[in-house]
């Protein structure tokens, strides 16, 4: 089985639709419940055994990695009033990871969603890694499962990049990336390309790419070669040029799902869901809801 260990997750961009909060803190930090949106992230990635994590971040801005980094007065404080275990779930990150890095994206590196990978090349090297997008989140019983059954497709194929992929309702696929499967393919949920937001009649499927890749080194082949397509470094056209020439595969979700969090109104229904699987919350949301709707 091939040896994954480490992961890079992009949270580099404006949150422009999170305005005016995000022209305070990063997108990233904004909470689902009482953890910040990366935090779930982290999680998950240690879930899968990734121990190396770099954040790609925006340049000058520090607060992810002060969210991140021990605060001894707070630490005293809790501990003065005995409220210590309210930062356990930062103290599991802590212990279990071995680096956990604060990568700046540089501005002269173009807009867009590869750019992440092109800050984090050294932090990379010749590894391969789990690549992810800072808003998309995965709700499953054991964090990191999904991230294993990818990794574990990635070393049987052999693949460039394995992706996570999700159903859409047909009348959203305008909003998302659109998968189109090889018909012949070598291995099953292969890809001949993506297309992003396409509108419905001409969507070649309802499965849409997500921001959970197991990713080859190899893809900075690709990225030295790419170029800007309206003004942005995609991902998207990343994986298209990789798939003319090595495997890529699309794995649906199975036992888990995909929130994305990128929006007001669907970052509300991650809170919803999220606060439904969660015990200590799940009997006050349910009440909650019931009087408000």
């Amino acid at each position: 089985m091939v040896k994954v260990s480490k992961g890079v997750i992009a949270a580099a961009g404006r949150g422009t639709r999170f305005l005016p909060v995000t022209k305070s803190y990063p997108k990233e930090l904004v909470p689902i419940l009482q953890k910040p949106n990366i935090q779930y992230l982290v999680e998950e990635l240690l879930g899968a055994g990734i121990d190396q994590i770099a954040i790609v971040h925006r340049h000058g801005d520090n607060k992810i990695k002060r969210y991140f980094t021990p605060d001894p007065e707070l630490e005293k404080y809790l501990k003065t009033n005995k409220k210590e275990d309210f930062l356990n779930s930062l103290r599991q990150i802590w212990r279990k990871s071995k680096v956990l890095k604060f990568i700046p994206q540089s501005p002269k590196l173009p807009y867009g969603s590869a750019s992440p990978i092109l800050a984090a090349k050294s932090f990379i090297g010749k590894d391969p890694f789990i690549f992810m997008y800072g808003d998309d989140m995965v709700v499953e019983s054991k964090p990191g499962a999904y991230l294993k059954s990818l990794i574990k497709i990635f070393g049987e194929c052999q693949a460039g990049v394995v992706a996570g992929a999700s159903a859409v309702p047909w009348a959203e696929i305008n909003r998302y990336s659109s998968v189109k499967y090889k018909k012949e393919a070598k291995y099953p949920h292969q890809i001949d390309q993506v297309s992003e937001k396409l509108p419905r009649d001409k969507a070649p499927s309802n499965i849409t790419f997500f921001g959970r890749f197991v990713v080859s080194s190899k893809i900075f082949y690709v990225l030295q070669k790419q170029k800007i397509s309206h003004g942005e470094l995609f991902f998207t056209d990343t994986v298209n040029i990789l798939a003319q020439t090595d495997t890529v595969i699309a794995q649906p979700i199975k036992n888990g799902q995909w929130l994305t969090t990128g929006d007001p109104l669907r970052w509300l229904k991650a809170n919803i869901i999220i606060g439904l699987k969660d015990m200590a919350v799940k009997k006050d949301l349910k009440a909650f809801l019931k009087d408000i709707l």
